[in-house]
């Protein structure tokens, strides 16, 4: 394992990374960007190259963002420049971090991607967060999250016709049963979990705490809060590192939303609050600890936005078979206080971390999309002055379904939002859902073991 002087700082300028480039003797630095899906598209580059184009960038076709999760492309998009010309990938050094896992030292960094003429690649996931921040700076106001992300331990599955395995822990078993925040339980995993905090240390991705989930071989990893960009860089790359060390001990570590068909499913609760920049004071709290209409407006916007954003939270097919009755996650925006029934909880907190959580979010969601949204759902309930719905003081789930439950209808809530569209960019928008709904037309090529079971012979 690298040591801690291995471990990139924050690097400030050009300077100081060459040399730690060089210092460290890296030998490939990996240039990535999160597309559509959040999967690393990029090019991998020999470090004195890496060093020769830091300010040029590396280049790569247009319509890496136009693929699906599938790989396959979404040609007939207007969105898409036909003459599949270049964008250039500029390497943000704030990002540069070593990868880990690698007998040969190398390092990563997420690069920020760029039209020709210098403008900023609009439709790309990181570039939509950047537009969104800088609405709230010319408010004068700065938001800060804190994800946190749930995700599966499962055994390999070579065969996709085959349901997931739970894997076998330090005990020797397979566990079983619902142990929500179980400490034994989270210790038959110590072996995995060690390793993703070691992996994640040597790449400076800061994880707070750790936790049992409600499922089998379920774990969650809350980041510490902060600055959104960097902590959608964080729960980016952390989805490939804890798959890297998951896969060192023979396992499976996914963020499907629904791996498992009678098991909870994962989410990202993203916990936010808003400050002001000319004297850090959250605007959500008054310093008596009462409620700010700040705080119910930004209620209000995401109660009016996130089921018309749906489906850039909840993005794939499987997200939605997480959205039901029987689930333990919310089927509406109804918003309470220290409500965990709530699609919108304000935990209990003295006025300095107030804050809303978005429990609606798919852990298969793409951090850079599902914060940009979150928080656009908010600043547009600020700057409208949005009204919410009454605080909720019984359990949520006995009132009824509000959220899309099929990405379909979800594609065409966010076609209809001339308002969303305006805040998040009207060519992401269009060039997402044309994305998504070539998704949906390779889904629906394949016939599922549910319809040869039980069509095959009674219909």
């Amino acid at each position: 394992m690298p040591t801690a002087s291995d471990v990139a700082p924050r690097f400030s300028n050009q300077a100081d990374a060459i040399h730690w480039l060089r210092d460290r003797r890296i030998n490939e630095v990996e240039c990535i960007i999160p597309d559509m899906n959040g999967i690393m598209r990029g090019k991998i580059v020999p470090r004195e190259d890496f060093i020769r184009i830091i300010d040029a960038g590396v280049r790569l076709p247009e319509f890496v963002f136009f693929q699906a999760v599938t790989g396959d492309s979404a040609v007939e998009s207007k969105i898409v420049n036909p003459l599949d010309r270049d964008i250039r990938c500029l390497p943000d050094l704030t990002t540069l971090r070593l990868v880990p896992w690698y007998d040969e030292p190398t390092a990563q960094v997420i690069c920020d991607c760029h039209f020709a003429d210098g403008r900023l690649v609009d439709f790309a996931p990181r570039s939509v967060l950047r537009h969104v921040i800088e609405l709230y700076a010319a408010h004068g106001i700065r938001p800060v999250v804190a994800p946190e992300v749930e995700f599966y331990l499962t055994g390999q599955n070579d065969d996709p016709d085959l349901p997931l395995e739970v894997p076998i822990g330090l005990s020797g078993r397979k566990e079983s049963g619902s142990q929500a925040y179980g400490i034994e339980h989270a210790n038959d995993y110590d072996h995995v979990v060690n390793q993703m905090y070691d992996y994640c240390e040597a790449s400076r991705i800061e994880i707070a705490t750790m936790a049992h989930e409600a499922g089998p071989a379920q774990l969650e990893m809350n980041f510490r809060h902060g600055d959104p960009i960097e902590l959608a860089d964080q729960t980016f790359l952390f989805k490939r590192t804890a798959r890297l060390a998951a896969r060192k001990f023979g396992m499976v570590a996914t963020f499907m939303a629904m791996p498992h068909q009678e098991m909870p499913g994962s989410a990202t609760h993203i916990h936010q609050s808003v400050v002001r920049v000319a004297d850090g004071r959250n605007i959500f709290a008054n310093p008596d600890g009462s409620d700010t209409d700040q705080l119910h407006h930004y209620i209000g916007g995401l109660q009016r936005y996130v089921p018309k954003s749906m489906s850039l939270f909840c993005p794939n097919v499987n997200s939605y078979r997480r959205i039901r009755l029987e689930s333990d996650a919310p089927i509406n925006v109804h918003w309470g206080r220290d409500n965990r029934t709530c699609g919108l909880r304000v935990p209990d907190s003295g006025p300095e971390s107030r804050r809303v959580e978005n429990r609606v979010i798919g852990a298969d969601s793409n951090p850079y999309i599902a914060m940009a949204t979150t928080l656009a759902c908010g600043l547009i309930g600020l700057e409208d002055e949005v009204q919410p719905d009454e605080v909720v003081t019984v359990d949520a789930k006995t009132l009824g379904v509000t959220l899309p439950i099929h990405l379909s209808d979800a594609l065409i809530e966010l076609g209809d939002c001339e308002r969303l569209k305006a805040v998040l960019g009207e060519r992401f928008v269009g060039a997402y859902i044309d994305v998504k709904q070539l998704e949906l037309r390779l889904y629906n090529r394949v016939i599922s073991s549910w319809e040869r079971e039980y069509l095959l012979l009674n219909v």
